[in-house]
């Protein structure tokens, strides 16, 4: 049988006897009570814990709004048209608004990038710039520590409001809310403190509980202040299906309840060889990226199993700290080690990809990286699905059964059987 994955902006097809496959595993069926910027609208008349923005706003304010860069699926060009309406209509001028890109430690947009994001009209409406991390104001401490160090245009408006959708997050449960303000517009220092506490068992996909990631998060959105946030879910094919605006917990947790129904799929049990892919552009922009794919794949596989991922990567590894950290390992142990005694971001990626191929026997990669780069990152490269396949039955056996993941950087499995 042919199965086909999204792979960059087109997709890439292979062929398994269905005598082997336990399942794919897609998105649960959820009713949308509307979609696309119809639900968007919606959900602007409808705030959770929080005021509508007309009655928030005041004349004279300068709002600043903060939006996702390239690398995130976010549709902020379907996003922003509604919201700045709103914000117009409350009696702000547009040249009081501001549109920041929250880079985190990504690299600077290009006009035309920028332009794309938000949409002609919104570009051509409002002022637009990219998050400075080399321009920053402390604003205090967390609990745990984590300065709260943010880009000065933001830490300067009168309203902050954050935009961004909401799907799994490797270590911080979920994207979406303050996460727009910590990582999104923070500094490198900021970050780095924050993340360190990755390692973590708590730090997990789909856990907001007890996980000192997202716990820090917020609490760096309180003291920098987020005064709405308009979050959305997007189905498979990246449509909106659900959006949540107000307060960033509140509206937040409602969003994540939505986004568990939708995304968090029963699997009757762990396979012997997973196939992953991000589920296309911009998700595998990168390796940097396309990783989250792999994490979320590691609930599929068995102990000892093999997984490939299916991942462009026309950006290559796409981080320079994540890049170092993998070419000066000669084993995956030393970035274990190494992300415990030495946390540094960027390399806390390159740890967590050892974390996953110290689970398997093998990972594979099929991506347009050149051979030799894409073997410095403990992954075995191939050049197209079927033959990593044929590969990981030779290694495992041909009785082998594999789960087939087309959207993995969106999907957490849950095996039944856990064996």
């Amino acid at each position: 049988m042919t199965y086909r994955i999204d792979y960059g902006r087109t997709e890439m097809v292979f062929d398994i006897d269905p005598a082997n496959v336990i399942c794919e595993v897609t998105a649960n069926d959820v009713h949308a009570r509307s979609k696309g910027e119809d639900e968007v609208k919606r959900a602007l008349l409808e705030p959770i814990g929080t005021l509508p923005l007309s009655d928030i706003l005041q004349k004279g304010e300068k709002v600043c709004i903060v939006t996702s860069d390239i690398t995130r699926p976010c549709p902020s060009h379907l996003i922003l048209p509604p919201l700045v309406d709103e914000i117009i209509r409350a009696g702000i001028n547009p040249e009081d608004i501001t549109v920041v890109f929250a880079l985190g430690s990504h690299r600077r947009h290009t006009e035309e990038e920028m332009r794309k994001i938000t949409g002609d009209n919104i570009y051509d409406l409002v002022h637009t710039i990219d998050s400075d991390p080399e321009d920053v104001v402390l604003l205090g401490y967390t609990s745990r520590g984590t300065p709260v160090n943010i880009t000065s245009s933001v830490a300067s408006a009168d309203r902050r409001i954050c935009v961004g959708n909401i799907e799994m997050h490797y270590f911080a449960g979920y994207s979406g809310g303050a996460k727009a303000i910590m990582p999104g517009v923070s500094d490198r220092s900021a970050i780095q403190a924050n993340h360190r506490m990755m390692i973590e068992e708590t730090s997990a996909a789909g856990k907001i509980e007890g996980n000192n990631i997202r716990l820090d998060i917020e609490e760096a959105g309180d003291i920098c202040g987020i005064d709405f946030i308009l979050n959305v879910v997007l189905d498979e094919n990246k449509d909106i299906v659900y959006a949540v605006a107000g307060d960033h917990r509140k509206a937040h947790r409602e969003g994540c309840r939505f986004l568990d129904r939708m995304y968090k799929v029963r699997i009757p049990r762990r396979a012997d060889i997973v196939i992953a892919a991000p589920g296309g552009f911009p998700k595998d922009l990168n390796l940097y990226q396309a990783q989250k794919a792999l994490d979320n794949a590691k609930h599929a596989v068995r102990e000892g199993g093999i997984i490939i991922l299916a991942a462009e990567c026309p950006e290559g590894l796409g981080e320079d700290v994540f890049a170092d950290w993998l070419n000066e390992a000669e084993c995956i142990d030393d970035l274990i080690t190494r992300v415990k005694t030495d946390f540094r971001l960027g390399g806390h990626k390159a740890a967590a990809i050892a974390m996953v191929a110290g689970k398997c026997s093998e990972i594979h990669i099929v991506s347009s990286m050149d051979t030799q780069l894409a073997a410095k990152t403990f992954m075995i490269p191939f050049d197209t699905i079927n033959n990593a396949l044929i590969h990981a039955f030779d290694q495992l056996g041909h009785e082998s059964k594999v789960i087939i993941m087309p959207h993995a950087a969106s999907t957490l499995p849950e095996a039944i059987d856990i064996t």
